[in-house]
């Protein structure tokens, strides 16, 4: 069974950073595209960043500059590094992984991200 288990969410001010991992386990096949996603309260989720085996990433305008997304294949692992955070920032960050040959779609948990003074 495909587990994707996040950590490194939390409360930052301003202007700070915070790193997010996300590592996959469970499948026979791997993945093709993982990634990051976010959703605020009252808003729809939508796309942060993602990231394909070969390196290929896809970013929201809102985080360009600020957010880095990275894998690391062998681990199964995607990180978010966020810098410059902003109070817009704020949400549940949830990682999603795309198995190779099945195209199955999977979902995190969540990891709330908080930015305030």
């Amino acid at each position: 069974q495909v587990q994707l288990v996040e950590s490194g969410g939390g409360l930052v001010q301003p202007g700070g950073s915070l790193r997010l991992s996300c590592a996959a386990s469970g499948s026979s096949f791997g993945f093709n595209a993982m990634g990051w996603y976010r959703q605020a309260p009252g808003k729809e989720r939508e796309l942060v960043s993602t990231i394909t085996p070969a390196g290929t990433t896809n970013s929201a305008g809102s985080v360009k500059g600020r957010f880095t997304i990275s894998r690391d294949n062998a681990k199964n692992t995607v990180y978010l590094q966020m810098n410059s955070l902003k109070p817009e920032d704020a949400a549940v960050y949830y990682c999603n992984a795309v198995e190779r040959f099945t195209g199955n779609d999977y979902w995190g948990q969540g990891t709330q991200v908080t930015v305030s003074s």
